[in-house]
C-alpha cells in the first residue's frame, strides 16, 4: 500500500520530496495528483515527480478515464495506485477541496523520513 500525505501548501510539498530524495527514496517512486491538471504538473514538475500516467493505469481505465468525469477519473487512478475503493473517494473529496497529494510507492519508512 502507498504512503499518501494531503497538502494545501505546493511549497511544502515539493520540499518533502525533496526530503525524501535525499533520504534515498526515487523520483519514479513519487507522485503528485490533485484535482487540476495543470496545477498536478506545474508541482510535480517543480518537485521532479511524476503523475500518475498511462504507465501507472491498465489500457482500460487509461481509455475510460478520457471519457470519465473528473472525480471518476481521479478515484481510478488512486485504485490504480494501490488505494481502496472506500479510501480513493475520502482522497477524491479532499482533492475536491483544494488538496493535492502526494503518494510514494516505496519500502522505506516514508512517515519517518517526513516528520
Amino acid at each position: 500500500m502507498p504512503f499518501v500525505k494531503e497538502y494545501t501548501n505546493d511549497e511544502q510539498l515539493v520540499n518533502d520530496v525533496q526530503k525524501l530524495k535525499k533520504n534515498g527514496i526515487d523520483n519514479t517512486e513519487m507522485y503528485v495528483l490533485s484535482h487540476d491538471d495543470d496545477r498536478t504538473e506545474r508541482i510535480a514538475s517543480n518537485a521532479r515527480a511524476n503523475t500518475i500516467g498511462f504507465s501507472e493505469q491498465d489500457m482500460k481505465n487509461f481509455l475510460n478515464n478520457m471519457f470519465n468525469k473528473k472525480g471518476d477519473e481521479l478515484r481510478t487512478k488512486l485504485q490504480e495506485m494501490g488505494l481502496s475503493e472506500d479510501e480513493a473517494e475520502e482522497y477524491e473529496e479532499d482533492m475536491d477541496e483544494g488538496k493535492v497529494l502526494l503518494i510514494v510507492n516505496s519500502q522505506k519508512a516514508v512517515s519517518t523520513i517526513l516528520q
